[in-house]
């Protein structure tokens, strides 16, 4: 199996490749016909083709194709390891990418929009090319990361809060884009607006399970629930800009550009929290 955990990874990296360049050819395609007056709009089926066949669907299958692959990856790499593969940014950047991909899908299936690929599966790519160029040697786990469930129930957790994230912030790039309603081949602003709440809505649920799993560990590991530890405080800034944008939106009731651009801010804040080890140090520089 840990001849195979490479070979799934590389077949996860191609595949997903492959579905970013039809997302594009989607895309285009979609601009094209859709000045011909041939793009279906509407509640039921917001820009689709009126034909049977188009990238689009080509472009879903690699996705899907893909997530075969790289569950494949992490679950050979988990069996050969005895532990979740979620102890390094190597195996952290596969699961990010896991669950980048995950929520594309979830969305698009909801709300039929597969548009949202060519901004989300590109982040995908981007995070297993980094994975790629990292030491992927599997070495003893140093202490702190031998509570094994819990990790990996915190870092999964957190892998979905972030892979939801990254499908708000794609939402709120296509609604600057279509916000004035004059990009034929976008759905309308306010269903972009609606899908980027829902997936915040899903991710600061997840960030919250993240952030109290992360205590929990924490006081396993080190004695003590929180120490405003770079991360930890990376990850509550993050969560108070999330929470931010729902207070906003709910109470407030701010739409359109402002809480689109908070959206953005917030998923600014998510690659902060992710890299901030290398540079600020602390308890979770290990990884």
């Amino acid at each position: 199996m840990a001849k195979m955990e490479p070979f799934m990874f590389m077949a996860a990296l191609i595949s997903f490749g492959v579905s970013v360049v039809f997302y594009f050819w989607y895309v285009v395609k979609m601009r094209r016909l859709g000045r011909l007056g041939i793009v279906a709009r509407g509640e039921d089926a917001p820009g689709e083709f009126l034909i049977l066949w188009e990238p689009g669907r080509f472009a879903t299958m690699m996705a899907v194709l893909g997530m075969v692959f790289l569950t494949l990856s992490m679950t050979f790499r988990t069996v050969v390891t005895g532990h979740g593969p979620f102890t390094n940014m190597y195996e952290y950047s596969q699961a990010w990418s896991w669950g980048i991909v995950a929520s594309l899908l979830y969305f698009q299936r909801s709300y039929r929009l597969k548009a949202l690929g060519v901004l989300v599966t590109p982040v995908a790519v981007g995070f297993l090319l980094y994975a790629y160029n990292l030491p992927s040697r599997a070495l003893p786990l140093v202490p702190a990361l031998q509570q094994s469930l819990l990790l990996t129930i915190h870092v999964a957790v957190a892998m979905i809060a972030y892979g939801t994230f990254a499908t708000g912030f794609a939402a709120a790039i296509l609604y600057l884009f279509q916000r004035r309603g004059r990009v034929g081949w976008l759905p309308s602003p306010d269903l972009l607006d609606d899908l980027g709440y829902r997936a915040v809505a899903v991710g600061f649920l997840f960030m919250t399970l993240t952030i109290v799993l992360g205590a929990l560990w924490a006081d396993i590991a080190w004695g003590r629930y929180w120490g405003w530890d770079p991360k930890e405080t990376a990850s509550l800034a993050t969560w108070i800009l999330y929470s931010g944008y729902l207070h906003a939106r709910l109470v407030t009731g701010w739409r359109g550009v402002r809480s689109n651009i908070l959206l953005i801010v917030g998923f600014a804040g998510v690659l902060f929290t992710y890299f901030g080890n290398y540079f600020l140090g602390g308890l979770h520089s290990y990884v």
